[in-house]
């Protein structure tokens, strides 16, 4: 047990918009309880005024901050959150950092919420808006991490729902009808803590035994 605690990764949360790292009151002791370690950081300003591109900066900031330069994490992003991080992964070098990526509830293709906010964080999450275009047009190198978008088609804070599932990496379903209870739900708690303790593969320890 102690050796496969050893290899985990330390997780890193980030939260959506209107929230603060309070928002995973349930899902960090959680995962401490089941053997992990597990930081985040608040947002600022978390209310949209400040572009998602911005944000994830602060994300890279936090990560060179915290962890030797050496260390792999596993990233988890609720909401907005996920918008940053992929920010983070696909255009901050957060791909040579992280190893497992979970989205819980993000706007990936963008929701129609968003129109009833006029601030920049909310205009680049609307549906077709030019930043998710261009995050998406090379979404393609998630694919290098081991990715697993998370969500409810029950949603109404991501409409239409499905904006949420990504076709890379793995797609989960947990069917709660509230969007905060993505994080508290004891299915999605399952779901996260079976994403994360997932092997991750190493092509060249297994190609040395194999010798």
């Amino acid at each position: 047990m102690n050796i496969e605690n050893q290899q985990r990764n330390p997780v890193l949360l980030i939260h959506g918009i209107d929230d603060t790292e309070a928002v995973f009151h349930k899902m960090r002791p959680y995962l401490i309880q089941q053997g992990w370690s597990v930081y985040s950081l608040n947002l600022v300003p978390n209310n949209g005024d400040m572009g998602l591109d911005e944000l994830a900066k602060q994300v890279a900031d936090y990560v060179t901050a915290t962890f030797a330069p050496e260390q792999r994490l596993d990233l988890i992003g609720f909401s907005m959150g996920g918008i940053v991080s992929r920010y983070y992964v696909q255009r901050l070098g957060g791909i040579s950092r992280v190893q497992r990526f979970l989205t819980i509830s993000s706007p990936h293709y963008g929701t129609v919420v968003a129109y009833a906010s006029r601030r920049l964080g909310c205009l680049q999450m609307r549906p077709d808006s030019i930043f998710l275009k261009d995050l998406n047009s090379d979404a393609v190198i998630l694919g290098q991490l081991d990715f697993t978008s998370i969500w409810t088609p029950y949603d109404l804070m991501i409409v239409p729902a499905n904006s949420s599932q990504m076709p890379i990496g793995s797609q989960v379903i947990v069917p709660v009808t509230l969007h905060p209870w993505m994080l508290t739900d004891s299915r999605s708690l399952a779901v996260v803590t079976a994403a994360l303790a997932k092997p991750i593969k190493l092509p060249l320890l297994k190609e040395k035994s194999s010798q």
